[in-house]
């Protein structure tokens, strides 16, 4: 004789309910999946906070509260102050070293140099906020940045040192030590985000003004390019 079925909780259920409930039991338990919105958000937040009180002005519920999220759903994603930190230092590395990157021994110099001014000074003119944290991590001599400036940041810019020999080589830059001129390019772009109080008190203008923003691009690029080239 057949077994008699015996009632449970799911009793009263259809057969296709209770799949569905148990399909939603199983994502419960499950681990959370990560929401890029989110995250980008909570670093937004941080940015802006960081680069205004830097780390230890900060606090977790700050930075919770700008990003509207709780303090619990931030140290889901990041599990404290320090790890927020350098992550949003690393976020704003990868997208300012994403022009040097580029750098090859198939481009035109001035070209590449050109492209990599216009697009260093609009993230001054975008994201002044992100060149103003780097530049206090530098200033404090970079407690939690360390590790990647010697290693990262080094193994990149003696990749691109090398682009830069190999063009002087080919006689298609005046001689120019690569990293003098990785400085110089960093701190003439950089310097329209971290002093723009000043660029705006002595000019009256920003880079937000498209006229002042081309003025710039072209000036710069006349500067540096004049500089390294053949004679």
């Amino acid at each position: 004789m057949p077994k008699p079925r015996v009632p449970d909780a799911n009793s009263g259920l259809s057969d296709q309910a209770v799949s569905r409930a148990a399909r939603v039991s199983r994502v419960s338990r499950a681990d959370k999946p990560v929401r890029p919105d989110k995250r980008a958000a909570i670093l937004d937040a941080a940015l802006g906070l960081f680069s205004r009180f830097g780390l230890h002005g900060t606090s977790i519920d700050q930075v919770a509260t700008r990003a509207e999220v709780t303090k619990g759903n931030l140290l889901y994603y990041f599990a404290n102050k320090e790890e927020l930190y350098v992550s949003v230092l690393r976020d704003l590395l990868d997208v300012w070293l994403a022009p040097l990157r580029e750098f090859s021994v198939d481009q035109a110099p001035e070209q590449a140099i050109g492209d990599y001014i216009r697009r260093k000074l609009a993230m001054s003119r975008d994201r002044p906020d992100a060149s103003r944290l780097f530049c206090l991590e530098m200033i404090q001599g970079a407690p939690l940045l360390g590790t990647i400036l010697d290693g990262e940041l080094r193994t990149l810019v003696e990749q691109k040192s090398d682009v830069i020999r190999a063009w002087v080589a080919d006689g298609k830059l005046a001689p120019v030590d690569p990293h003098h001129l990785i400085f110089a390019l960093w701190g003439t772009t950089q310097h329209y985000a971290d002093f723009a109080v000043q660029v705006s008190a002595l000019t009256g203008k920003t880079l937000k003004d498209v006229a002042f923003f081309a003025q710039t691009v072209e000036n710069v690029q006349r500067i540096v390019l004049q500089g390294v080239a053949v004679r």
